[in-house]
């Protein structure tokens, strides 16, 4: 049995997301704000004690015209983060696609594991585009066999509007550890463009009577060193015939004794 003894905390919304810290890496006439941040900062140096970890993207143009289409997205976390979600319930695609927030929520509450948002614009022709907003939920969920972070987008402007992301969950070498990837090509189709998009994700959690956490992490601090500089996070931004622009984001952590 699984039950959480510790809620979800909110990410700002993409208007006061991005921090000092902010990276613009731009290329053809793209530019991507990407940041990221993670809570606490404080953590041990050999163990591992419970984290949040918060992403922001906002896309846009050098020339203000609309940019290419975000076709996908991936985001690595350092390798010294782990992400284990045993003991959570697994949410299942369809059980939340399509669907309002309160009804996704009424499916796969107990498996909750972060909150964002979701911009983008609408394209029609011969007119102006018109904006479109929703609130994220983030769900340890399970897409085509595969361990995945469902993110639910429920707006409702201009109409009520439902899709489901499934970030599917995968390994990669190096200095960064878990990735999460999403394709976007289905959500938007051809009829609109992404211009931001923030999740915050972890939870901590009872399973079987022991206490767990969704993303753990240590502070890789040689010993002797109080703190350490790390590079937490890479996102890579594919767009539709253009060029993938990648950030890495830099950020320091402080030893728990």
């Amino acid at each position: 049995m699984t039950t959480r003894v510790v809620a979800i905390a909110v990410l700002c919304t993409l208007a006061t997301a991005f921090s000092a810290q902010a990276d613009t890496v731009r290329k053809d006439g793209i530019q991507v704000h990407f940041d990221a941040a993670l809570t606490p900062k404080a953590l041990p140096r050999s163990a591992t004690a419970p984290i949040h970890v918060g992403f922001s993207a906002k896309l846009t143009s050098t020339d203000g015209a609309p940019p290419p289409q975000l076709r996908s997205v991936a985001i690595a976390m350092n390798r010294n983060g782990r992400l284990d979600p045993s003991g959570l319930p697994v949410c299942q695609f369809k059980q939340i696609q399509p669907t309002t927030t309160s009804d996704a929520l009424a499916a796969c509450g107990r498996s909750v594991v972060g909150e964002g948002r979701f911009s983008a614009k609408i394209l029609i022709p011969d007119q102006a585009t018109f904006p479109s907003a929703g609130k994220i939920l983030a769900f340890n969920g399970s897409y085509k066999g595969h361990p995945a972070v469902l993110a639910h987008v429920y707006g409702t402007e201009p109409v009520p509007t439902s899709f489901t992301l499934p970030f599917l969950i995968g390994r990669t070498k190096g200095t960064f550890g878990t990735v999460l990837r999403a394709s976007l090509a289905a959500a938007t189709g051809n009829s609109g463009y992404v211009t931001g998009l923030s999740m915050r994700l972890g939870a901590v959690f009872t399973a079987h009577g022991q206490r767990r956490s969704y993303l753990s992490a240590s502070c890789p601090a040689p010993e002797g060193f109080p703190a350490a500089v790390f590079p937490l996070a890479r996102g890579s931004f594919s767009f539709r015939g253009a060029p993938t622009l990648t950030s890495t984001l830099t950020r320091n952590c402080a030893v728990r004794e």
